[in-house]
């Protein structure tokens, strides 16, 4: 079966190694920080000046002051510090992050990433997002495979206004995960109980499958 928003999360997190500096995109990438693996420490980071970023607070935890990037309070670890959103984004630009996690509309075979907007639909505008595809050493895209009309969202070229160009290598969905490289995308994981098959049917561009696919683990 298809893996729910946390499941995508819990996967994700298994992406951070210790003591990397992440920066976690609005939506899915925001609940990875309440799945970060024992026995690593990593200083996640949001864009609007928080670093060292926790976990969803409990009820008795609520700071409204508090917040991450999609305005959703949350806690601080030991050792984090908070300053304004132009040294935030200077830490972005200036090449200091070393993991940024994004969801977006569309992705194609070539890295290109369609994350801001939607043409005839109202959009508060660009956000942090193509500062950070253009500063982040990695970055990974988690997203559903499909919309909910049943569209495939990785596509051969993408069709909506792009955030970036030749930036993405790593997708994991909610169906897969999948590295951008050589004009294609290839298949390395596929969700538990979901087969190649559907992975293969609800991806438009091309897709490379090697060998036995193993299921993810989360």
């Amino acid at each position: 079966m298809a893996l729910t928003r946390d499941q995508i999360a819990m996967r994700v997190a298994r992406e951070f190694q210790d003591g990397s500096y992440v920066n976690l995109g609005i939506g899915i990438p925001t609940l990875a920080a309440n799945y970060v693996p024992d026995g690593i420490e990593v200083m996640l980071q949001s864009e609007n000046g928080l670093l060292g970023m926790g976990r969803y607070p409990t009820e008795d935890e609520v700071d409204a002051d508090m917040i991450n990037a999609g305005k959703e309070t949350v806690t601080a670890i030991a050792g984090a510090s908070i300053f304004n959103s132009a040294e935030s984004f200077a830490m972005i630009r200036g090449g200091h992050v070393d993991f940024t996690v994004l969801g977006a509309f569309e992705v194609d075979v070539n890295g290109n990433i369609a994350s801001w907007m939607i043409p005839g639909k109202l959009v508060k505008g660009m956000g942090g997002a193509m500062d950070l595809v253009a500063g982040a050493k990695n970055i990974i895209v988690t997203m559903t495979h499909a919309d909910k009309h049943g569209n495939s969202k990785l596509l051969p070229s993408c069709t909506l206004p792009l955030t970036g160009v030749n930036c993405i290598t790593r997708i994991i969905t909610d169906l897969a995960v999948l590295e951008v490289a050589n004009g294609a995308f290839h298949l390395k994981e596929r969700a538990p109980g979901v087969s190649v098959e559907e992975i293969k049917e609800k991806t438009a561009g091309k897709l490379i499958v090697e060998g036995n696919i193993p299921e993810m683990t989360l």
